[in-house]
């Protein structure tokens, strides 16, 4: 993923200086595609999300909450972001619940608890993981902690609550941090 960054922004400076003819759809296939869209590591984390249309609750959530400039803000971030099928295991109502405007402090806890204060790479948390025996946590936004761990070959992230959420997706770099597709929604105390 790294390497694909690098490549990603020696193409574009070079396009830039006018050295390489590059179409925008060849440097969208360099991308890493999530919702099938291209997220731009040059791009901040709300931009790439508005773009993917399996996060179009997160998005929605996100705007409610009153967060897209929080999150389009320096960082660095590292957001673990809930797909629409995520948001649809919960149960009947809690998303339109959430949304309603007297709920926004409700929300907010719930959005900042899956956004950690730092860019950690699925490698440098599997290298905690790792190093902690098994299990490291890691402080929210929100204040809350979130328990990363391994279930076999996949990146597991347990809320407050016991639950787990697999990511599906990793290392989704952005201008100001890495995003963390995830199939379940994190929920704090």
């Amino acid at each position: 993923m790294i390497k694909t960054l690098i490549r990603t922004t020696a193409i574009a400076s070079l396009i830039a200086a006018g050295t390489v003819g590059v179409t925008s759809t060849s440097l969208a296939q360099d991308m890493p595609m999530v919702g099938g869209a291209p997220m731009d590591p040059a791009k901040t984390i709300p931009e790439n999300a508005s773009a993917a249309d399996n996060l179009t609750t997160l998005v929605a959530a996100v705007k409610a909450a009153g967060l897209v400039e929080t999150l389009a803000g320096d960082g660095p971030f590292t957001v673990f972001a809930p797909t629409n099928e995520a948001f649809e295991k919960l149960p009947d109502g809690t998303v339109e619940t959430l949304l309603k405007p007297e709920n926004k402090d409700q929300l907010t806890k719930i959005l900042t608890y899956h956004v950690v204060p730092a860019a950690a790479t699925s490698d440098a948390a599997m290298q905690m993981i790792k190093d902690d025996g098994g299990k490291h946590d890691v402080t929210t936004v929100s204040g809350g902690t979130l328990t990363l761990q391994m279930d076999g070959e996949n990146l597991v992230v347990i809320d407050e609550a016991g639950n787990g959420a697999t990511v599906v997706q990793a290392d989704v770099m952005q201008a100001n941090g890495v995003v963390h597709v995830i199939d379940s929604v994190l929920m704090p105390k």
